[in-house]
């Protein structure tokens, strides 16, 4: 089975990456296919206008998608204008991002697809078109809801060879984080991570480390009580089930290369503590993995990247590296929950 890969927000670098991973991959037997739902006349215009000798050609069934994936990108069509210019995006292309993406969760779901792929989008757009969720990933939550009938609670994982991360907190002002760093969010985090590194990347038992809050990791409550009476007590419980855990660690010390021997993944307090590492790590490969869903999603770790879309400067590294591990992750995959 292919994997699915969605448009993105058409006037991002979204596409631009889809026609140079499949430029890069098509020739390699062990690449994954994959297909992609956007629309063909403009995939096939935008080819054309960076000079790329790519071949983009209409499929009607997912099925298709292997066999043309070695002459062409498939693409199964979306039938919604493209109204936006490169670095340009237009609100009313919000519909079209999205019934890519539903239509490409879809295809998970009936098994015409074995994982889900997502180009970037742009939040503050859908905004202006009415979208409801917080981003990307809570909106996979609610169709994972709807269409799959669980109801599952994304997470976040950033990973890359060098180093997985998963922020507890995520896209919320900083000043708010302490008052949602509650032990049960910890615990929640922490039993998804664990389960979805066992069942998804096969590592029989998950080692997780876990950053404190404050510097130093408190410093015995002199800077602060929240690894004292909040991190720890999560920690423990974890413990108490069975999951390997270690710390409140000090989030400084925490990354370097010995440091990293020493667990399969960190969950961090806040955004920027788990996503500035990884990015100084592995900034072009990094790769955007949804855990506590009831299928694969894997995205590239960047934006959309509106100041240099449609220039054929973007670097497809990142895509490339999200349909490899997809690609890894669906035949790891056990059988479903």
């Amino acid at each position: 089975m292919p994997l699915a890969l969605t448009r993105g927000d058409p006037s991002g670098i979204g596409l631009e990456i889809a026609l140079k991973a499949w430029a890069l991959s098509h020739e390699d037997p062990d690449a994954e296919p994959f297909l992609i739902v956007a629309g063909t006349d403009h995939l096939g215009s935008l080819a054309a206008s960076l000079g790329m000798d790519v071949k983009v050609e209409k499929i009607e069934t997912a099925a298709q998608a292997p066999a043309v994936f070695a002459c062409a990108l498939p693409v199964l069509d979306l039938s919604h204008p493209v109204l936006g210019q490169p670095g340009s995006p237009d609100p009313r292309d919000a519909s079209g991002t999205i019934a890519s993406i539903e239509r490409c969760v879809g295809l998970v779901k009936s098994g015409e697809a074995s994982g889900l792929v997502t180009n970037p989008i742009a939040k503050e757009v859908l905004y202006r078109a009415g979208f409801a969720h917080p981003g990307h990933t809570e909106f996979l939550g609610e169709l994972a809801r709807r269409d799959f009938g669980e109801n599952a609670r994304p997470v976040m994982m950033l990973w890359s060879p060098e180093l997985a991360v998963v922020p507890a907190t995520i896209h919320v002002p900083l000043a708010r984080v302490p008052a949602l760093l509650t032990r049960s969010l910890i615990v929640e985090t922490g039993r998804i991570v664990a389960h979805d590194l066992a069942l998804k990347f096969g590592i029989a038992a998950p080692r997780l480390a876990f950053t404190g809050l404050n510097p130093h990791a408190g410093e015995g409550g002199d800077m602060g009580r929240e690894e004292i009476e909040i991190i720890a007590p999560a920690l423990a419980e974890l413990a108490s089930e069975g999951i390997k855990v270690s710390g409140p660690h000090p989030a400084d010390t925490l990354f370097h290369a010995a440091a990293r021997q020493k667990y399969d993944a960190v969950i961090a307090m806040y955004h920027d503590q788990a996503l500035i590492p990884i990015k100084t790590l592995a900034f072009d490969s990094a790769v955007n993995v949804t855990l506590g869903l009831p299928f694969i999603r894997t995205s590239p770790d960047h934006g959309t990247a509106f100041d240099i879309a449609g220039k054929g400067l973007a670097n497809p590294a990142s895509l490339m590296a999200a349909l490899q591990l997809a690609g890894r992750l669906a035949q790891n995959r056990c059988p479903a929950r």
